[in-house]
């Protein structure tokens, strides 16, 4: 009877351990939270780079520009898909748990933004010295992509558009994916 008792009682904090377990995020995923919004933070402040310096030609420095550019392709694509393959759901993430229901999607996004990223490199790499004004776009030239244009997929007709225009649809890229799989 004694024994009886006794293993009710473990059972039973058992099941409370277990209870309380799942609902406490897992050090690994606190860290893996923390390396998203690093690396997110890394691409920010990339992007900030890049748009310094089409807004103040003078101060472009192409081995800076590639710098960042890299920084972004290097967290885009597979790596950031990876960084959001499983739950999502921790209080210290900003990711929707939709991302996994939307897989697919999420994934192109990711995509899309290494492209754009690839591009700004390659420009980077043909221009080492000033920046020319191939690199920036036309006045009144249309922007294309955003949430509701067409992404440019052809690898020939992104490296043909100026890099301003990529980065413009990088930055597109990034709102987009915000919209749809982060809370605010």
């Amino acid at each position: 009877m004694k024994q009886t008792a006794y293993m009710k009682k473990v059972g039973l904090l058992s099941v409370v351990g277990a209870v309380l377990m799942a609902s406490v995020p897992s050090p690994a995923t606190e860290d893996l939270v923390a390396l998203r919004q690093a690396d997110m933070k890394a691409m920010a402040a990339a992007a900030k780079t890049i748009s310094g310096m089409f807004k103040d030609p003078a101060s472009y420095k192409a081995a800076e520009f590639r710098w960042a550019a890299d920084t972004i392709r290097d967290k885009s694509g597979a790596v950031l898909s990876e960084h959001f393959a499983s739950e999502t759901a921790s209080p210290q993430s900003k990711a929707k748990p939709n991302i996994l229901e939307e897989r697919e999607r999420f994934d192109r996004i990711a995509n899309d933004l290494r492209d754009y990223a690839v591009a700004l490199d390659a420009a980077a790499e043909k221009n080492p010295g000033p920046m020319p004004a191939s690199m920036r776009m036309k006045p009144g030239e249309a922007m294309g992509g955003g949430p509701l244009g067409t992404h440019v997929r052809n690898e020939q007709e992104l490296s043909a558009m100026p890099a301003e225009h990529a980065f413009h649809l990088m930055l597109q890229t990034c709102t987009t994916c915000h919209v749809r799989f982060r809370m605010e």
